[in-house]
Protein backbone atom coordinates (compact mmCIF):
# COMPACT_ATOMS: atom_id res chain seq x y z
CA UNK A 1 0.00 0.00 0.00
CA UNK A 2 2.84 2.39 0.80
CA UNK A 3 4.34 1.76 -2.65
CA UNK A 4 1.06 2.60 -4.34
CA UNK A 5 0.77 5.79 -2.32
CA UNK A 6 4.30 6.92 -3.18
CA UNK A 7 3.66 6.20 -6.86
CA UNK A 8 0.44 8.21 -6.77
CA UNK A 9 2.30 11.23 -5.45
CA UNK A 10 4.55 11.24 -8.49
CA UNK A 11 1.64 11.30 -10.94
CA UNK A 12 0.68 14.58 -12.59
CA UNK A 13 -2.44 16.32 -11.34
CA UNK A 14 -4.59 14.96 -14.15
CA UNK A 15 -3.54 11.37 -13.37
CA UNK A 16 -4.67 11.32 -9.74
CA UNK A 17 -8.03 10.01 -8.50
CA UNK A 18 -10.89 12.38 -7.94
CA UNK A 19 -10.13 13.16 -4.30
CA UNK A 20 -6.60 14.21 -5.31
CA UNK A 21 -7.74 16.48 -8.17
CA UNK A 22 -8.21 20.20 -7.75
CA UNK A 23 -11.14 21.94 -9.37
CA UNK A 24 -8.80 23.85 -11.68
CA UNK A 25 -7.17 20.69 -13.06
CA UNK A 26 -10.25 19.76 -15.05
CA UNK A 27 -11.61 23.22 -15.73
CA UNK A 28 -13.29 24.05 -19.01
CA UNK A 29 -10.52 26.40 -20.09
CA UNK A 30 -8.98 25.99 -23.53
CA UNK A 31 -5.53 24.91 -22.27
CA UNK A 32 -4.28 22.08 -20.12
CA UNK A 33 -2.67 22.67 -16.72
CA UNK A 34 0.99 23.57 -16.57
CA UNK A 35 3.22 20.55 -16.99
CA UNK A 36 0.43 18.33 -18.35
CA UNK A 37 0.42 17.29 -21.96
CA UNK A 38 -2.48 15.67 -23.84
CA UNK A 39 -0.58 12.36 -23.70
CA UNK A 40 -0.16 12.39 -19.93
CA UNK A 41 -3.73 13.55 -19.46
CA UNK A 42 -5.04 10.72 -21.64
CA UNK A 43 -3.03 8.16 -19.66
CA UNK A 44 -4.82 9.34 -16.53
CA UNK A 45 -8.28 8.44 -17.80
CA UNK A 46 -8.44 5.08 -15.91
CA UNK A 47 -8.00 6.92 -12.59
CA UNK A 48 -11.14 9.05 -13.09
CA UNK A 49 -14.78 8.21 -12.64
CA UNK A 50 -17.04 7.96 -15.68
CA UNK A 51 -18.25 11.55 -15.54
CA UNK A 52 -14.82 13.10 -15.29
CA UNK A 53 -13.39 10.64 -17.78
CA UNK A 54 -15.97 11.70 -20.36
CA UNK A 55 -15.29 15.37 -19.66
CA UNK A 56 -11.54 14.97 -19.99
CA UNK A 57 -11.81 12.86 -23.16
CA UNK A 58 -14.03 15.51 -24.75
CA UNK A 59 -11.53 18.19 -23.81
CA UNK A 60 -8.58 16.28 -25.25
CA UNK A 61 -10.44 15.85 -28.53
CA UNK A 62 -11.18 19.57 -28.78
CA UNK A 63 -9.48 21.35 -31.72
CA UNK A 64 -8.12 23.84 -29.19
CA UNK A 65 -5.71 21.29 -27.71
CA UNK A 66 -5.59 18.46 -30.26
CA UNK A 67 -2.20 18.67 -32.06
CA UNK A 68 -2.22 19.14 -35.80
CA UNK A 69 0.55 16.53 -35.99
CA UNK A 70 -1.45 13.48 -34.99
CA UNK A 71 1.52 11.13 -35.19
CA UNK A 72 3.58 11.77 -32.06
CA UNK A 73 6.65 10.23 -33.67
CA UNK A 74 6.75 12.93 -36.36
CA UNK A 75 6.46 15.91 -34.03
CA UNK A 76 9.48 18.19 -33.79
CA UNK A 77 9.69 19.65 -30.26
CA UNK A 78 11.77 22.66 -31.32
CA UNK A 79 9.17 23.83 -33.84
CA UNK A 80 6.36 23.20 -31.37
CA UNK A 81 8.23 25.31 -28.82
CA UNK A 82 8.33 28.24 -31.27
CA UNK A 83 4.54 28.09 -31.58
CA UNK A 84 4.09 27.97 -27.80
CA UNK A 85 6.38 30.97 -27.39
CA UNK A 86 4.26 32.94 -29.87
CA UNK A 87 1.16 32.12 -27.84
CA UNK A 88 2.87 33.18 -24.60
CA UNK A 89 3.89 36.53 -26.10
CA UNK A 90 0.62 37.27 -27.90
CA UNK A 91 -0.40 39.84 -25.27
CA UNK A 92 2.81 41.86 -25.43
CA UNK A 93 2.99 41.80 -29.25
CA UNK A 94 -0.59 42.95 -29.76
CA UNK A 95 -0.39 45.51 -26.96
CA UNK A 96 2.75 46.97 -28.53
CA UNK A 97 0.99 47.39 -31.87
CA UNK A 98 -2.10 48.92 -30.32
CA UNK A 99 -0.54 51.32 -27.81
CA UNK A 100 2.15 52.51 -30.23
CA UNK A 101 -0.60 54.11 -32.34
CA UNK A 102 -2.10 56.02 -29.39
CA UNK A 103 -0.92 59.46 -28.23
CA UNK A 104 1.31 59.14 -25.20
CA UNK A 105 1.46 55.36 -25.65
CA UNK A 106 -1.06 54.86 -22.85
CA UNK A 107 -4.71 54.00 -22.32
CA UNK A 108 -7.03 54.07 -19.29
CA UNK A 109 -6.94 50.73 -17.54
CA UNK A 110 -10.75 50.48 -17.55
CA UNK A 111 -10.81 50.88 -21.34
CA UNK A 112 -7.99 48.39 -21.81
CA UNK A 113 -10.02 45.74 -19.99
CA UNK A 114 -12.64 45.92 -22.74
CA UNK A 115 -10.14 45.42 -25.58
CA UNK A 116 -9.35 41.74 -25.14
CA UNK A 117 -9.17 41.15 -28.90
CA UNK A 118 -6.97 44.16 -29.63
CA UNK A 119 -4.61 43.52 -26.70
CA UNK A 120 -4.52 39.74 -27.05
CA UNK A 121 -5.68 38.44 -23.65
CA UNK A 122 -8.59 36.09 -22.85
CA UNK A 123 -11.96 37.63 -22.35
CA UNK A 124 -12.94 38.05 -18.72
CA UNK A 125 -9.35 38.26 -17.41
CA UNK A 126 -7.76 41.30 -15.86
CA UNK A 127 -5.40 43.14 -18.16
CA UNK A 128 -3.35 44.29 -15.16
CA UNK A 129 -2.34 40.68 -14.45
CA UNK A 130 -0.95 40.29 -17.96
CA UNK A 131 0.85 43.64 -17.79
CA UNK A 132 2.50 42.58 -14.52
CA UNK A 133 4.19 39.69 -16.36
CA UNK A 134 6.22 42.19 -18.45
CA UNK A 135 7.43 44.80 -15.94
CA UNK A 136 10.26 46.01 -18.19
CA UNK A 137 7.88 46.96 -21.01
CA UNK A 138 4.51 47.79 -19.42
CA UNK A 139 3.57 49.47 -16.17
CA UNK A 140 0.69 51.13 -14.36
CA UNK A 141 1.85 54.70 -13.62
CA UNK A 142 1.38 55.98 -10.09
CA UNK A 143 -0.97 58.93 -10.41
CA UNK A 144 -2.92 61.14 -7.96
CA UNK A 145 -5.76 59.33 -6.16
CA UNK A 146 -8.48 61.20 -8.05
CA UNK A 147 -7.14 60.20 -11.51
CA UNK A 148 -7.89 57.07 -13.52
CA UNK A 149 -5.24 54.32 -13.61
CA UNK A 150 -3.44 53.90 -16.93
CA UNK A 151 -1.76 51.14 -18.87
CA UNK A 152 1.39 52.62 -20.42
CA UNK A 153 4.77 51.85 -21.90
CA UNK A 154 7.89 52.04 -19.77
CA UNK A 155 10.74 54.32 -20.87
CA UNK A 156 12.56 51.21 -22.11
CA UNK A 157 9.61 50.27 -24.30
CA UNK A 158 9.41 53.81 -25.67
CA UNK A 159 13.07 53.61 -26.68
CA UNK A 160 12.46 50.26 -28.36
CA UNK A 161 9.52 51.71 -30.32
CA UNK A 162 11.74 54.56 -31.52
CA UNK A 163 14.45 52.07 -32.50
CA UNK A 164 11.94 50.03 -34.48
CA UNK A 165 10.77 53.10 -36.40
CA UNK A 166 14.36 53.78 -37.48
CA UNK A 167 14.68 50.14 -38.53
CA UNK A 168 11.46 50.34 -40.56
CA UNK A 169 12.78 53.34 -42.48
CA UNK A 170 16.09 51.60 -43.18
CA UNK A 171 14.36 48.46 -44.49
CA UNK A 172 11.76 50.25 -46.61
CA UNK A 173 13.29 49.35 -49.98
CA UNK A 174 13.43 45.67 -49.03
CA UNK A 175 9.78 45.71 -47.94
CA UNK A 176 8.80 47.38 -51.23
CA UNK A 177 10.41 44.49 -53.10
CA UNK A 178 8.49 42.00 -50.95
CA UNK A 179 5.16 43.65 -51.74
CA UNK A 180 6.02 43.77 -55.45
CA UNK A 181 6.72 40.03 -55.48
CA UNK A 182 3.44 39.34 -53.65
CA UNK A 183 1.57 41.34 -56.28
CA UNK A 184 3.36 39.52 -59.08
CA UNK A 185 2.23 36.19 -57.65
CA UNK A 186 -1.39 37.22 -57.12
CA UNK A 187 -4.19 36.75 -59.62
CA UNK A 188 -4.86 39.96 -61.49
CA UNK A 189 -1.66 41.45 -59.97
CA UNK A 190 -3.72 43.11 -57.22
CA UNK A 191 -4.28 42.55 -53.48
CA UNK A 192 -6.71 44.37 -51.15
CA UNK A 193 -4.90 46.79 -48.89
CA UNK A 194 -6.83 45.50 -45.87
CA UNK A 195 -5.33 42.02 -46.32
CA UNK A 196 -1.80 43.36 -46.52
CA UNK A 197 -2.40 45.47 -43.44
CA UNK A 198 -3.74 42.48 -41.53
CA UNK A 199 -0.58 40.47 -42.35
CA UNK A 200 1.86 43.38 -42.10
CA UNK A 201 3.83 41.89 -39.18
CA UNK A 202 4.37 38.74 -41.21
CA UNK A 203 6.39 40.67 -43.82
CA UNK A 204 7.77 43.44 -41.60
CA UNK A 205 5.58 46.17 -43.12
CA UNK A 206 5.15 49.35 -41.06
CA UNK A 207 1.77 50.39 -39.71
CA UNK A 208 1.61 53.32 -42.13
CA UNK A 209 2.57 51.32 -45.23
CA UNK A 210 -0.78 52.23 -46.83
CA UNK A 211 0.45 55.82 -46.90
CA UNK A 212 4.00 54.93 -47.93
CA UNK A 213 2.93 53.14 -51.12
CA UNK A 214 2.03 56.52 -52.63
CA UNK A 215 5.76 57.31 -52.62
CA UNK A 216 6.30 54.67 -55.31
CA UNK A 217 4.00 55.48 -58.24
CA UNK A 218 6.27 53.53 -60.59
CA UNK A 219 5.55 50.32 -58.68
CA UNK A 220 2.10 50.63 -57.08
CA UNK A 221 -1.30 52.08 -57.81
CA UNK A 222 -4.15 52.30 -55.30
CA UNK A 223 -7.58 51.71 -56.84
CA UNK A 224 -11.12 51.12 -55.62
CA UNK A 225 -12.71 47.77 -56.34
CA UNK A 226 -16.13 48.46 -57.92
CA UNK A 227 -17.55 45.21 -56.49
CA UNK A 228 -17.19 46.03 -52.79
CA UNK A 229 -15.68 49.52 -52.73
CA UNK A 230 -12.51 48.33 -50.98
CA UNK A 231 -9.10 49.80 -51.74
CA UNK A 232 -6.76 47.46 -53.60
CA UNK A 233 -3.07 47.73 -54.34
CA UNK A 234 -2.21 47.08 -57.99
CA UNK A 235 1.08 46.38 -59.70
CA UNK A 236 2.08 49.05 -62.19
CA UNK A 237 4.96 47.35 -64.00
CA UNK A 238 6.13 43.75 -64.24
CA UNK A 239 9.81 43.16 -63.41
CA UNK A 240 11.23 39.93 -64.90
CA UNK A 241 14.21 40.13 -62.55
CA UNK A 242 11.89 39.69 -59.56
CA UNK A 243 9.93 36.82 -61.10
CA UNK A 244 12.41 34.26 -59.79
CA UNK A 245 11.33 32.21 -56.79
CA UNK A 246 13.58 31.20 -53.91
CA UNK A 247 13.18 27.58 -54.99
CA UNK A 248 14.48 28.37 -58.47
CA UNK A 249 17.50 30.13 -56.99
CA UNK A 250 18.28 27.07 -54.84
CA UNK A 251 17.75 24.75 -57.80
CA UNK A 252 20.84 26.01 -59.61
CA UNK A 253 23.53 25.26 -56.98
CA UNK A 254 21.94 22.12 -55.48
CA UNK A 255 19.53 20.50 -57.91
CA UNK A 256 19.60 17.07 -56.23
CA UNK A 257 18.56 18.41 -52.82
CA UNK A 258 15.72 20.45 -54.22
CA UNK A 259 14.43 17.51 -56.25
CA UNK A 260 14.32 15.36 -53.11
CA UNK A 261 12.33 18.00 -51.24
CA UNK A 262 9.01 17.48 -53.04
CA UNK A 263 7.11 14.41 -54.13
CA UNK A 264 3.93 14.22 -56.19
CA UNK A 265 3.00 10.53 -56.31
CA UNK A 266 1.19 9.20 -59.36
CA UNK A 267 -0.46 5.78 -59.28
CA UNK A 268 1.02 3.30 -61.74
CA UNK A 269 1.91 -0.38 -61.89
CA UNK A 270 4.92 -1.51 -59.87
CA UNK A 271 6.35 -3.44 -62.83
CA UNK A 272 5.58 -0.80 -65.42
CA UNK A 273 7.93 -1.42 -68.38
CA UNK A 274 9.40 1.96 -69.25
CA UNK A 275 12.28 3.04 -71.42
CA UNK A 276 14.87 5.39 -70.00
CA UNK A 277 13.37 8.51 -71.59
CA UNK A 278 9.86 7.58 -70.44
CA UNK A 279 11.06 6.91 -66.90
CA UNK A 280 12.83 10.28 -66.81
CA UNK A 281 9.67 11.96 -68.04
CA UNK A 282 7.60 10.23 -65.33
CA UNK A 283 10.08 11.25 -62.65
CA UNK A 284 9.82 14.85 -63.82
CA UNK A 285 6.07 14.65 -63.19
CA UNK A 286 6.38 13.18 -59.71
CA UNK A 287 9.14 15.55 -58.51
CA UNK A 288 10.35 18.88 -59.79
CA UNK A 289 10.21 21.14 -61.66
CA UNK A 290 7.45 22.93 -59.82
CA UNK A 291 5.30 25.34 -61.77
CA UNK A 292 6.64 28.83 -61.14
CA UNK A 293 4.47 30.82 -58.70
CA UNK A 294 4.91 33.84 -60.97
CA UNK A 295 3.38 32.10 -63.98
CA UNK A 296 -0.18 32.47 -65.24
CA UNK A 297 -2.22 29.62 -63.76
CA UNK A 298 -5.59 30.57 -65.25
CA UNK A 299 -5.43 27.64 -67.69
CA UNK A 300 -4.64 24.98 -65.08
CA UNK A 301 -7.34 22.56 -64.00
CA UNK A 302 -7.61 22.46 -60.18
CA UNK A 303 -7.32 18.65 -59.90
CA UNK A 304 -4.21 18.17 -62.06
CA UNK A 305 -0.65 17.55 -60.87
CA UNK A 306 0.48 20.78 -62.51
CA UNK A 307 -2.08 22.77 -60.51
CA UNK A 308 -0.93 21.15 -57.25
CA UNK A 309 2.69 21.89 -58.14
CA UNK A 310 1.72 25.49 -58.72
CA UNK A 311 -0.04 25.78 -55.34
CA UNK A 312 2.87 24.14 -53.52
CA UNK A 313 5.25 26.57 -55.21
CA UNK A 314 3.05 29.53 -54.25
CA UNK A 315 3.03 28.56 -50.56
CA UNK A 316 6.77 27.90 -50.63
CA UNK A 317 7.44 31.33 -52.13
CA UNK A 318 4.93 32.97 -49.78
CA UNK A 319 6.74 31.55 -46.75
CA UNK A 320 10.14 32.52 -48.16
CA UNK A 321 8.97 36.15 -48.32
CA UNK A 322 7.99 36.21 -44.63
CA UNK A 323 10.39 37.40 -41.97
CA UNK A 324 10.55 34.16 -40.01
CA UNK A 325 9.88 31.75 -42.92
CA UNK A 326 6.65 30.59 -41.33
CA UNK A 327 3.02 31.69 -41.20
CA UNK A 328 -0.18 30.83 -39.39
CA UNK A 329 -2.82 29.13 -41.46
CA UNK A 330 -5.16 32.14 -41.21
CA UNK A 331 -2.46 34.25 -42.85
CA UNK A 332 -2.30 31.83 -45.78
CA UNK A 333 -6.07 31.52 -46.08
CA UNK A 334 -6.27 35.31 -46.14
CA UNK A 335 -4.84 35.20 -49.67
CA UNK A 336 -6.70 32.16 -50.97
CA UNK A 337 -8.45 34.12 -53.75
CA UNK A 338 -5.30 35.93 -54.81
CA UNK A 339 -3.18 32.74 -54.86
CA UNK A 340 -5.88 30.36 -56.18
CA UNK A 341 -5.70 28.09 -53.15
CA UNK A 342 -8.32 25.41 -52.54
CA UNK A 343 -9.89 23.83 -49.46
CA UNK A 344 -7.42 20.95 -49.84
CA UNK A 345 -4.47 23.05 -48.68
CA UNK A 346 -4.08 21.05 -45.45
CA UNK A 347 -3.77 17.58 -47.07
CA UNK A 348 -1.59 19.12 -49.79
CA UNK A 349 0.89 20.35 -47.17
CA UNK A 350 0.82 17.03 -45.34
CA UNK A 351 2.05 15.30 -48.49
CA UNK A 352 5.22 17.44 -48.47
CA UNK A 353 6.80 16.68 -45.05
CA UNK A 354 10.32 17.39 -46.31
CA UNK A 355 9.46 20.93 -47.32
CA UNK A 356 6.90 21.98 -44.69
CA UNK A 357 6.24 21.29 -41.04
CA UNK A 358 2.86 21.87 -39.43
CA UNK A 359 2.91 22.82 -35.74
CA UNK A 360 0.26 23.82 -33.25
CA UNK A 361 -3.30 22.67 -32.68
CA UNK A 362 -6.08 21.80 -35.08
CA UNK A 363 -7.75 25.14 -34.41
CA UNK A 364 -4.67 27.29 -34.98
CA UNK A 365 -1.59 25.86 -36.65
CA UNK A 366 1.49 27.27 -38.33
CA UNK A 367 3.43 26.20 -41.43
CA UNK A 368 7.23 26.21 -41.25
CA UNK A 369 9.60 26.28 -44.20
CA UNK A 370 11.95 23.54 -43.00
CA UNK A 371 14.89 24.43 -45.27
CA UNK A 372 15.11 27.85 -43.62
CA UNK A 373 15.61 26.35 -40.14
CA UNK A 374 18.32 24.40 -38.41
CA UNK A 375 17.60 21.17 -36.58
CA UNK A 376 17.27 23.05 -33.28
CA UNK A 377 14.45 25.23 -34.64
CA UNK A 378 16.46 28.42 -35.16
CA UNK A 379 16.46 30.46 -38.35
CA UNK A 380 19.51 30.16 -40.58
CA UNK A 381 19.28 33.71 -41.92
CA UNK A 382 17.70 36.38 -39.72
CA UNK A 383 16.25 39.63 -40.98
CA UNK A 384 17.14 42.75 -38.92
CA UNK A 385 13.49 42.92 -37.87
CA UNK A 386 13.73 39.35 -36.54
CA UNK A 387 16.78 40.31 -34.47
CA UNK A 388 14.83 43.23 -33.05
CA UNK A 389 11.87 40.97 -32.25
CA UNK A 390 14.17 38.57 -30.42
CA UNK A 391 15.53 41.42 -28.31
CA UNK A 392 11.97 42.51 -27.52
CA UNK A 393 11.09 38.94 -26.52
CA UNK A 394 14.12 38.85 -24.25
CA UNK A 395 12.90 41.92 -22.38
CA UNK A 396 9.34 40.58 -22.33
CA UNK A 397 10.44 37.33 -20.68
CA UNK A 398 12.60 39.12 -18.09
CA UNK A 399 10.71 39.45 -14.82
CA UNK A 400 13.18 41.69 -13.00
CA UNK A 401 11.86 45.20 -12.71
CA UNK A 402 15.37 46.58 -12.31
CA UNK A 403 16.43 44.98 -15.57
CA UNK A 404 19.72 43.81 -14.08
CA UNK A 405 21.47 41.30 -16.24
CA UNK A 406 19.54 42.28 -19.36
CA UNK A 407 21.83 43.02 -22.29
Amino acid sequence: MSQLFSAAKRLPALLLPRHHLSTSALSTSSSLPDGATPATAASGLPFLNCRRRKKLRKKLQSPRVAPIQRDAGRRLPDFEAVVRLDAALRFISRTKCYLSRLPGHCIPLADAGKLHRELGFPRGRKVSRFAARHPLLLHLPRLPPDSKPLLAFTPLMDSLIAEELVLMDAMESTRVTTVRKLLMMSAGRRIPLAKLHHCRLLFGLPDDFRDRVHKYPDYFRVAVDPKDGCHVLELVEWDPALAVSALERDFVPDEARVRRTFKFPIRHGKALPLQEDDERRLNSLTTLPLVSPYSDCSGLQPWTVEAEKYRVGVIHEFLSLTLEKRAWIHHIVEFKEEFNLTKHTYPMLLKQPRAFYLAGTEMNWAVFLKDAYREDGTLIEKDPQVLFNEKLQHYALTESESGEGVS
